[in-house]
């Protein structure tokens, strides 16, 4: 298996960990608007500036429309201030969760270099996240760069997913997330009932869109010799552990 593919769930869920913190919950409270996706939508969305929600509708790919629109145009803050405290919230959170994880300069020395190697063509969250200054501080930089790693795989997995004729809405239905189940997921981001039951075709479909997103990853993984990938692989491992101990 590749290093890309191996380290993916643990990227995911440590990319994505500061989401639901405390952190992340301060910045929602500045916005003035109670409620998580429309705080959520403006921080991760905010690096495509202050555009259409269509836009911000087809760069998050899995989200209806008419939730992205609604949650988009509820915070007044505008858009490159929300981006700014949504990266500070991911970087509290790694001084909080990282700050005794001795490893963290080599993590996010061999995470850097993954993300400065990655093609950004079509995959504009994933370009302007990694726009957004990095902290000095490696906890910090080492999970701001987790998130900007999980919008590379999140990007790449949206185009093999359209590429295998599998519309959003079935992709949420299989996926879900590590909190809902598929049509949990799917009521959460806003997608109108009934769903559709999933057949073994478009399942199928999908699991090929997850291999060829393995693939589409694997060239920015590349920039590292074995040494440096054996140690991703072990140190994301360990940071994932220290950020989710109980």
């Amino acid at each position: 298996m590749s290093v890309g593919a191996t380290v993916n769930r643990h990227i995911q869920e440590l990319g994505g960990g500061f989401i639901f913190s405390r952190e992340a919950r301060e910045y929602a409270a500045e916005t003035g608007v109670d409620g998580f996706v429309g705080p959520y939508t403006r921080g991760r969305g905010g690096v495509l500036g202050d555009v259409d929600a269509d836009v911000v509708t087809a760069a998050f790919g899995f989200f209806p429309a008419h939730s992205i629109r609604a949650a988009w145009e509820s915070i007044p803050m505008p858009a490159a201030k929300a981006a700014h405290r949504y990266a500070l919230a991911c970087q509290d959170f790694g001084r909080r969760k990282l700050g005794s994880f001795d490893e963290a300069p080599r993590l996010a020395e061999l995470l850097e270099a993954v993300v400065a190697a990655a093609e950004p063509a079509g995959l504009p969250l994933f370009a302007g996240w990694r726009g957004v200054p990095l902290p000095a501080d490696a906890p910090g930089r080492a999970m701001q760069l987790s998130h900007v790693l999980r919008e590379l795989r999140g990007g790449l997995h949206l185009l093999a997913v359209r590429a295998a004729g599998i519309t959003p809405l079935q992709a949420v239905l299989i996926s879900g997330s590590t909190l809902n189940d598929g049509p949990g997921q799917a009521r959460f981001y806003g997608w109108p009932e009934p769903f559709e039951e999933i057949s073994d075709d478009i399942r199928s479909a999908w699991q090929h869109a997850e291999s060829v997103t393995d693939d589409l990853i694997a060239p920015a993984f590349s920039v590292l010799d074995d040494d440096g990938g054996a140690d991703l692989v072990r140190l994301v491992a360990a940071a994932h552990t220290a950020t989710f101990a109980r």
